[in-house]
């Protein structure tokens, strides 16, 4: 049953109900009162249902109020040798050249050795945030003494995580008083193997909040008003910074043959320098940064991982010394040139989307279905490669050439080129340098009688 008036507005007068609605009639709603043509909105909304009811009704649960399918490319990008093993990583990503400059940049360090990776730590947080209006001695000697309370009131909830080599590292109190009157923190920390473990975490700091405020009404030595601790949150960090993995690659400086009009000794040095100036200026390394990205999201996302967690502790990290600075580092050295990254990574490979998404699945069986360490290793790769392939062009040719060639394709289709004018178009452009306004001019003049 409709629960709005159709003569209503639906900029002043809200929907009641609407998640009770089925999909056939959220979507009737939302294509009656904001789209131009219903009836086009209802047709392309359902070109992206799937035709396996099964699989759709799957897809429709991951999430509230679906009333359809987003789809991103899923590509491959072949040939990374990582610690002599080759791989072929799956990427999701909508931007073009992307998987391109990995495939180019994994290509390039196939004969030069190979990526490196190997994971630094893998402890994540998680914080019990709580007001405490009373003496710091007091507090520190009550966390101490009930350390072991907190452990057994968690027991049921660690049992299953600890037979596996996991469960919880530590338990820390910090007083936060000087940034905010009465703010401590448990600072708690976890090993959860190959699980993201948000949920694991959660739950662990839900139940050490209530052991907090259980023990604190019976500690004697508080007074009163101590015995009331005030629980503000219980909540995971997505910033990691101990759970570290660290990629590089290497070879002599005279092996940077690139390109044939510039030395290996010249693109060593504009390279480093370029890296530097990322280190230095934070108005480019966010961008460079954002390269990095590019290659990381897109392995996160295609294995079922969160990438928004992701991109946040990243982010966070590349700030970590008071200044947000590049995420990868070159140098050269006795005639070697190295290029390598330090990067915080959580992810998971059990769990959440892992045992659901049928292409999720399939893509970690595409890598060795790997444990989350290796995963944490594959995917800083991708990063690495990516920064690689962006930097180097931007000191050579510049990064419109390549990246434009690949947005050839976008731009025809936007132009609605038939499959004729697109193949006369891509044999035009692979010797004309691309822009939108030459492609345009381009495929004008194609078209004229």
């Amino acid at each position: 049953m409709y629960l709005w008036q159709q003569n209503q507005d639906p900029m002043t007068q809200p929907i009641q109900g609407f998640s009770k609605l089925d999909k056939a009639a959220k979507i009737d709603w939302l294509a009656t009162h904001f789209t131009g043509d219903p009836e086009e909105a209802k047709k392309v909304l359902a070109q992206y249902w799937n035709t396996d009811r099964q699989l759709q009704q799957l897809h429709d649960e991951f999430i509230e109020n679906t009333i359809s399918n987003f789809y991103l490319p899923l590509g491959i990008a072949p040939n990374f040798k990582i610690n002599d093993r080759l791989y072929a990583l799956p990427m999701a990503i909508e931007e073009s050249s992307v998987v391109a400059a990995a495939s180019k940049a994994a290509k390039f360090w196939l004969d030069r050795g190979g990526f490196k990776a190997r994971v630094l730590g893998t402890q994540k947080i998680g914080q019990v945030h709580f007001m405490f209006d009373g003496a710091p001695e007091k507090l520190d000697a009550f966390i101490e003494s009930i350390q072991e309370v907190f452990i057994t009131d968690t027991a049921a909830i660690t049992k299953n995580m600890e037979k596996r080599g996991g469960g919880i590292t530590g338990i820390v109190l910090r007083d936060k008083t000087a940034e905010l009157q009465h703010y401590y923190q448990l600072h708690c920390t976890f090993e959860t193997l190959d699980a993201m473990g948000a949920n694991f975490i959660n739950s662990c700091l839900e139940q050490f909040a209530e052991t907090l405020q259980r023990e604190a009404k019976t500690y004697r030595p508080f007074t009163a008003d101590e015995s009331t601790i005030e629980v503000v949150m219980s909540i995971l960090s997505n910033y990691v910074p101990e759970c570290l993995v660290r990629a590089e690659v290497e070879c002599p400086v005279s092996e940077l043959q690139l390109r044939p009009d510039i030395s290996p000794a010249v693109f060593a040095e504009k390279m480093v320098r370029a890296v530097t100036i990322a280190e230095i200026e934070p108005h480019r390394a966010v961008t460079h940064n954002k390269g990095i990205m590019n290659g990381i999201d897109a392995v996160v996302l295609a294995t079922g991982n969160d990438f928004r967690a992701v991109e946040a502790g990243v982010h966070a990290y590349a700030a970590k010394d008071g200044r947000y600075q590049s995420l990868t580092h070159a140098s050269v050295t006795d005639g070697i040139f190295s290029f390598w990254i330090e990067i915080p990574l959580a992810l998971g490979t059990v769990g959440g989307l892992t045992s659901l998404h049928p292409l999720v699945k399939l893509a970690l069986e595409i890598l060795g279905n790997p444990s989350a360490k290796e995963l944490m290793q594959l995917v800083a790769v991708a990063g690495l490669a990516q920064n690689f392939a962006a930097v180097s062009s931007l000191v050579t040719t510049g990064i419109q050439e390549g990246h434009m060639k690949m947005h050839l394709m976008n731009i025809l289709n936007q132009l609605h080129a038939n499959a004729e004018e697109k193949k006369v178009l891509t044999a035009y452009f692979k010797k004309h340098t691309v822009t939108h306004s030459a492609v345009v001019s381009a495929f004008e003049k194609l078209r004229q009688p």
